[in-house]
């Protein structure tokens, strides 16, 4: 009596369960009795009718629910679902719910649970396993790892907590990815260590945004090279020109409304000279005034058409920055050398700053 107590409380996993039903019908053509084919496979016959009445309810096709039910078909749903988790919350950005939603619909629904708890659970234990098996990785492949000088992408990044993220371009590894209490240098400095210990790199550059804890933790804690990412580069630019190119244009723009109302007055003064409203105070040179207002105007509008030139050139240089600092070309996928990058980025700097107008 002990063991079948001990048995009773026992929690069946899917597999087990399955592997039992299997073992039960294949045996049950040759002896077809419940009693002693429960014994046989070591369960209560109350749990094993309780296995056969939940298969035999399930809506779906026969040959459907007799391959899920099956051990290699459990084996098979067990991979699928992880797989969906794989791809959808840690590849993709879906995240568990959609996970749910496709059970549903695809109908496997009834033979695994569509919950977001139980999902949720699974989402948790799969990220573990992903951290742990990258902290394995990294021991293991560290060993035979030829040294190398690296760059370094660091970014802060806030969901809602403070996240530092580190990545080597070149190959795109995550170096560092973690909650933080702070942005701080020592901050980052500490947890940078803790991601390359026993890593046989040296950085040798970063890039960032101009974040002064960033800043002060690549200049005086690395003590290398910082290159600002291109938005602050581009950044910095727009705040060095935008506002003095567009009071020129404003200004332009005001000079040519004035211009055509002085021509616009000039003439309406001959107009009423010609219809001898004005006697003899019209001055007879209204031609010569009205011509020297025209060339006024021409000459504003011409500074006007300079002005927003000037403008639309340094916005295309600027944003022409983006893709001059690309060290691969985007149109052939070709690595790009230092000296043409550097020159295609000395043609845009010299235009965004009004050179070559």
């Amino acid at each position: 009596m002990p063991e079948v107590k001990e048995t009773e409380k026992k929690r069946w996993s899917r597999a087990e369960t399955a592997e039992k039903i299997d073992g039960f019908e294949q045996a049950y053509q040759r002896t077809p009795s419940q009693r002693r084919l429960a014994e046989e496979l070591e369960i209560p016959r109350t749990t094993l009718q309780h296995w056969l009445k939940r298969k035999a309810t399930i809506d779906a096709d026969p040959e459907v629910v007799a391959f899920f039910e099956s051990p290699a078909g459990v084996v098979f749903l067990h991979r699928l679902v992880l797989a969906a988790h794989f791809v959808m919350t840690l590849v993709g950005p879906c995240g568990i719910r959609l996970v749910c939603l496709f059970l549903e619909l695809s109908g496997l629904d009834r033979f695994v649970a569509a919950s977001y708890g139980p999902h949720q659970r699974v989402s948790v234990a799969m990220e573990e396993a992903v951290i742990a098996f990258d902290q394995e990785e990294k021991k293991r492949l560290a060993t035979g790892m030829e040294s190398k000088q690296i760059t370094v992408c660091q970014d802060e990044t806030f969901h809602p907590e403070t996240c530092l993220v580190a990545i080597e371009p070149v190959s795109n590894f995550i170096l560092l990815e973690k909650y933080a209490d702070s942005r701080k240098a020592e901050e980052w400095t500490n947890s940078m260590e803790k991601a390359t210990e026993g890593l046989p790199i040296e950085i040798v550059q970063s890039t960032s945004d101009e974040g002064k804890g960033l800043l002060k933790h690549v200049k005086e804690d690395l003590g290398v090279h910082h290159s600002p990412d291109v938005f602050h580069v581009q950044n910095e630019l727009v705040k060095g020109t935008s506002v003095t190119l567009a009071r020129k244009k404003r200004q332009a723009e005001q000079a040519v409304a004035e211009a055509a109302k002085k021509v616009s007055h000039r003439r309406e003064e001959q107009a009423a000279y010609f219809n001898g409203q004005c006697g003899s105070e019209c001055p007879p040179e209204l031609d010569q005034q009205i011509e020297l207002a025209q060339k006024r105007e021409r000459e504003a509008r011409q500074a006007l058409e300079t002005a927003a030139g000037h403008r639309e050139r340094a916005k295309q240089a600027i944003q022409g920055i983006s893709v001059a600092y690309h060290p691969y070309d985007l149109e052939s996928g070709a690595a790009r050398s230092a000296e043409n990058v550097a020159s295609s980025l000395e043609q845009h700097f010299f235009r965004a700053g009004g050179g070559g107008h």
